[in-house]
C-alpha cells in the first residue's frame, strides 16, 4: 500500500488528467467523481513499483479508462437516463467550442481514447501505443478515420 503523501502527489499530478479522461467516456460529472475515486483508490492499493513517471502516468490512464469502460458496461447504466443529458449546453460556452465539444463525445470509444491523447495529453502515435497496448499502425488508422469523422460531423455531415 502506498503512503499518504504519494496518494497526494498523485492526485496533484494526475487529477486533471483523470478528470478529464473521465468526461470524455462517461459525459457526467457524479460519475466521473466516482471513477476518480476509484482509479485513485487503486492506486494506493497497487504496490508494483513504476518504472518511471511515464510508467506511472499511463498505468493512470489504462487504469482509467478501464474503471470508465467497466462503468459503462453497467447493466443498471444502459436502463437510466442521467440528469446531465437532460440539462442544455452552457450559456458561457461558444458555439464553435460546444460544436468541436459535441463532435469529439459523439466518436465512438476508440476514437474518442486516441483523440483525446494525442491532442489533449500530447502523446505521439508510438506512446500512445504502448498506453493502449494497441499496433502502432492501428493508432495511426484510429487517428486517420477520427480526424475524417470529426471533419465530416464540423462540416455538416453525419461523419459516418
Amino acid at each position: 500500500m502506498r503512503s499518504e503523501e504519494e496518494a497526494r502527489r498523485a492526485i496533484d499530478l494526475y487529477a486533471d488528467t483523470v478528470r478529464r479522461i473521465c468526461m470524455i467516456h462517461l459525459k457526467n460529472y457524479a460519475d466521473t467523481e466516482d471513477i476518480f475515486q476509484t482509479v485513485f483508490l487503486k492506486y494506493v492499493l497497487h504496490t508494483a513499483p513504476f518504472d518511471s513517471p511515464e510508467h506511472e502516468k499511463a498505468w493512470i490512464i489504462r487504469v482509467t479508462i478501464n474503471a470508465c469502460r467497466d462503468l459503462l458496461r453497467n447493466v443498471f447504466r444502459n436502463r437510466t437516463v442521467s440528469l446531465d443529458q437532460l440539462i442544455e449546453k452552457p450559456q458561457d460556452m461558444p458555439e464553435s467550442c460546444s460544436e468541436l465539444l459535441e463532435a469529439v463525445l459523439s466518436l465512438p470509444a476508440k476514437y474518442r481514447d486516441v483523440i483525446y491523447l494525442h491532442y489533449y495529453e500530447g502523446y505521439t502515435a508510438p506512446e500512445i501505443s504502448g498506453i493502449l497496448k494497441k499496433n502502432i499502425n492501428t493508432v495511426y488508422t484510429l487517428l486517420t478515420r477520427a480526424r475524417k469523422l470529426l471533419k465530416n460531423r464540423l462540416e455538416g455531415g453525419d461523419g459516418e
